[in-house]
């Protein structure tokens, strides 16, 4: 048996509490243990289950996990979050590490659609940049963070650095600032700890020419001093859909210096380099005028010379002190830069022309969606928490401060299709078009290179900068042993300047300024010692050209002018009510939660016409969402673990000076019913089983805020135009331990091979597809 040695764990990881302390006995949980199993495991060193020895120095150092409960976390990994996730007055779902890998999935998107209470949603016009998430029917693509920090720019992420993804729902600006009308996504990253050397690599290879790997490594230099590195490549074809690709490369180091026992210093770096060539999937054909629209399946069209481009550079220092037995100061600094760029090709139905060689005929013919984004960004956060009394236990109070400066560079690209055309559409008299289905109904010979891009970086079209400054209040008192009171009040002022460029390189600016406040009240009350009920109310507000990407596209996110300014409008507001509660049973191994909530948005931006440009109506809008959700996270049993939620969910708009015909529809890209279940079953000491099933109910194509495209019917009532047909998907896995330091796993994802959809555009035009079936077998070493 090793014996570790007595070091010095980092600042930031000791003060988790308990979970960092038993962190060692997970083991990389592959063995859960039922509550009456977990007293009897040696914490110091040795971990027995059954007759499976396993050194602890091979464990998850996730300092939030909960020992021995490989799908459920204990803590978050937001510092300003004082109590355990069983603890808090809202809803928040954690994905572990754990849970990550057993699910199979590593890019975010994936790993996100897979949750209930979360959509996906296209770009505007094919806008591919990368991830769009809509929580709980409102937009969050801007609002994912990284260790409590906002992450700009629409790149695409991944999880190689990550230990776990907390997603918290319902409005969130005490703690996020400007947007969270629906929730924010934060992703707790790795990092150095002084605890023990350990190094794991895991390879895979699978079905679809897939190859992953990874290194994770973690070396103490000295009782002070320690550097964790992670590594990737991977590269696959997207399943069934070759030539369309996705390549990921990336790195991430961390080093932390604890020259005494109440101070440390981080340092990390994460890069990501991610190349895909991506595929824009079907299309949605039929009678719009009676909803009778399905979609058409495509061959795999994507063009040899299209990309789907990331590049992320970032540099965070963080800083953790304990200046008192009672006080301690902590922050957070990073800057960081990405560029996004993207060459995508679409395909819709058509008719060949009457003129054309062989005749009239079905076939499809091509699209072309484009941009470039350069992203720069400093943050900088800092929060004192002071640690005292209450009547009935604690008081933990903080005082933060934030400053953020944002630019986004958004551009085009120059694109000449080169390739000879081979159709004819319309009323041409000669061949004047690319059609990628034949005379035949078989794709054409070389449809891949069809159109022979040639692509040439051009102009930047706008430049979007905004800085904000904050402060905020959060104080967590126990009035009695029982009773606890939760809330927070926080302060934002921004400036914000946006130049537009046109083709003739004239520059429009915009600029304003303003301010706006948030605030948090909560309280719980204990049943008993597993179990607690809450009620709590929050708010958000999102700002007028709150998003980077889309000018003043006013319909998406984009600047609307009222009376002539910028500034002529008020901020747009959510406020969430909720009631809940939670138990936290078998040892604290199981966590049972439920909720009812409604969040109302008023204040809402309408934008004139299709919502491509600055015109309005103003703050005329208002819509809600109402709904239950339930979730489910740890061990029922020694060897059953499971994580699973289900949320059921109505939406309509209220109000509408745009379009009064609007009131009492539906939000657009919203599901009314979602549910995801990961199940894992510990056979034996060695064979671990389990799958995992997810379901989204239809939904329907259109713009943000606002209700999906619809068709008025002459006899009456309407029909939605655009939609989404509903989805259950289905992924198995299966795991075993070959000895101490190595194990196997293989997971089969879409296990039945269905065609499945993530997402459409508004005008039905592409559905983005959700990935073919696809086996993969990983190994892994633990040193």
């Amino acid at each position: 048996m090793t014996t570790n040695k007595a070091i010095r764990r980092p600042l930031s990881l000791r003060d988790r509490g308990a979970a960092a302390a038993l962190g060692m006995a997970v083991v990389l949980a592959p063995l859960p243990a039922s509550a009456k199993d977990q007293g009897a495991q040696d914490q110091g060193g040795e971990v027995e289950l059954d007759t499976l020895k396993i050194e602890d120095r091979t464990a998850d150092v996730n300092p939030n996990a909960e020992p021995g409960a490989p799908y459920k976390a204990r803590t978050s990994g937001d510092e300003r979050l004082t109590r355990p996730i069983a603890e808090l007055p809202q809803t928040m779902a954690v994905l572990t590490k754990k849970q990550i890998d057993d699910s199979g999935y590593t890019d975010l998107v994936r790993i996100l659609d897979a949750q209930p209470g979360i959509t996906v949603g296209t770009g505007e016009n094919g806008n591919a940049f990368g991830d769009r998430y809509i929580i709980r029917g409102q937009e969050a693509r801007s609002d994912v963070f990284v260790d409590g920090l906002r992450d700009p720019g629409m790149t695409t992420r991944e999880s190689f650095a990550v230990d776990q993804v907390e997603i918290s729902k319902g409005p969130n600006s005490t703690f996020a600032g400007r947007g969270t009308a629906g929730g924010a996504v934060n992703l707790i990253t790795k990092h150095a700890t002084t605890d023990y050397d350990f190094t794991t690599a895991d390879i895979g290879i699978g079905t679809d020419r897939y190859i992953r790997a990874t290194l994770d490594t973690n070396l103490v230099v000295s009782d002070q001093l320690a550097v964790r590195a992670n590594l990737l490549y991977g590269y696959t074809n997207i399943p069934d859909r070759k030539p369309a690709d996705r390549k990921r490369e990336g790195l991430a180091v961390s080093a932390t210096y604890a020259p005494v026992d109440t101070f440390d210093l981080t340092l990390d770096y994460y890069g990501l380099r991610a190349y895909d060539n991506a595929d824009l999937g079907d299309y949605l054909s039929g009678d719009a005028t009676t909803g009778d629209r399905k979609p058409v399946r495509t061959p795999a069209y994507a063009q040899a010379q299209d990309f789907q481009k990331s590049d992320v550079d970032t540099v965070t220092a963080r800083l953790d002190w304990r200046i008192s037995d009672h006080v301690k100061l902590t922050n957070r600094a990073r800057y960081g830069t990405s560029f996004n760029g993207y060459v995508v090709t679409g395909a819709r139905g058509a008719t060949t022309g009457a003129a054309n060689p062989g005749g009239a005929y079905p076939t499809i013919t091509f699209s072309t969606h484009q941009g470039w984004q350069d992203v720069d960004y400093f943050a900088n956060q800092a929060n004192l928490h002071i640690e005292g009394a209450a009547p009935g236990g604690r008081n933990d109070l903080i005082l933060g401060v934030e400053y953020t400066d944002h630019r986004v560079l958004n551009g085009v690209y120059a694109i000449a299709n080169t390739g000879a055309f081979n159709c004819v559409t319309g009323a041409a008299a000669a061949l004047n078009n690319y059609c990628g289905i034949g005379g035949d109904g078989r794709p054409v010979a070389n449809l891949n290179t069809l159109l022979a891009r040639q692509i040439t970086r051009s102009r930047w079209d706008q430049d979007w900068h905004m800085k904000t400054v904050s402060a905020y209040l959060m104080d967590t008192i126990d009035v009695t042993p029982d009773l606890t009171l939760f809330g927070g009040v926080r302060y934002d002022h921004f400036s914000f300047d946006l130049d537009l460029q046109d083709n003739s390189l004239a520059v429009t600016r915009y600029a304003y300024d303003g301010s706006f406040w948030n605030g948090h009240l909560g309280v719980t009350y204990k049943l008993g010692e597993r179990g607690m009920v809450y009620a709590s109310a929050a708010t958000s507000a999102d700002v007028n050209c709150g998003e980077s990407d889309v000018g003043t596209n006013a319909g998406y996110g984009g600047c609307l002018i009222l009376n002539g300014t910028l500034g002529g409008g008020r901020p747009e507001r959510s406020v969430n009510l909720e009631l809940g509660t939670k138990l936290n049973l078998f040892d604290e191994k199981l966590l049972l939660t439920a909720a009812l909530f409604q969040t109302t948005k008023h204040d809402v931006f309408e934008a004139s016409g299709g919502g491509y440009t600055p015109t309005g109506t103003g703050n005329t809008g208002k819509n809600r969402v109402r709904g239950i959700e339930l979730g489910v996270s740890g061990n029922i049993t020694r060897f059953w673990s499971m994580q699973a939620g289900l949320t059921l969910m109505d939406a309509e708009i209220l109000e509408s000076a745009s379009n009064p015909a609007n009131v009492g529809k539906t939000l657009s890209n919203f599901a009314d019913f979602q549910a995801s279940l990961l199940s894992r079953f510990q056979a034996t000491d060695r064979l671990a089983l389990g799958f995992a099933i997810k379901h989204k109910s239809k939904r329907y194509g259109g713009q943000p805020d606002t209700a999906p495209g619809y068709i008025t019917l002459a006899g009456g009532g309407f029909v939605y135009s655009q939609p989404v047909p509903a989805y259950t998907v289905g992924d198995v896995f299966a795991e075993y331990r070959v000895s101490r330091n190595i194990d196997l796993r293989l997971n089969v994802n879409n296990l039945t091979d269905e065609t499945y959809y993530l997402a459409g555009y508004r005008s039905g035009t592409f559905l983005y597809r959700g990935d073919a079936r696809q086996v993969v077998a990983t190994v892994g070493f633990r040193f």
